[in-house]
């Protein structure tokens, strides 16, 4: 199954990522493919792909050795994205950073969810790639 093309968002308008700039000046570059210069920005253009439904970038952005084969983001036509908080970047060196963030959204006419994860993310080759995330204890 071939996945439909990601929602456009125009390069003027603003990034979901909610850094505060337009998207052609934010997740654009990196969805366009241009290496992230961090893990923070790597994870914003992740948040940024789930919001466009851009299932080849989030599998790509993913590192290989924890990548799973498919990821169907169709099912997720009716999530609505509400926003992003970044709470943290830690950088660990220069290759390995973390990355605490909550991502809102509604699935359908549904309440609204809360995901919080602690990322981690590697530098390999000169790109930044997502590895996992645990969810912190409540």
């Amino acid at each position: 199954m071939n996945p439909s093309p990601p929602a456009p968002i125009a390069a003027s308008a603003a990034c979901p990522c909610g850094r505060g700039c337009p998207y052609g000046q934010c997740c654009g570059p990196l969805h366009g493919g241009a290496p992230a210069p961090d893990a923070l920005a790597l994870m914003r253009s992740r948040y940024s792909a789930y919001v466009r439904c851009d299932t080849a970038y989030v599998l790509a952005s993913w590192h290989p050795d924890t990548r799973p084969q498919d990821l169907d983001l169709a099912d997720t036509a009716t999530t609505k994205w509400l926003g992003l908080d970044v709470k943290r970047h830690t950088p660990i060196d220069a290759d390995h950073a973390t990355v605490e963030f909550v991502a809102r959204y509604r699935v359908g006419g549904g309440s609204a969810f809360r995901l919080h994860e602690i990322s981690r993310f590697v530098r390999e080759d000169g790109r930044w790639y997502y590895v996992d995330g645990v969810l912190p204890a409540r």
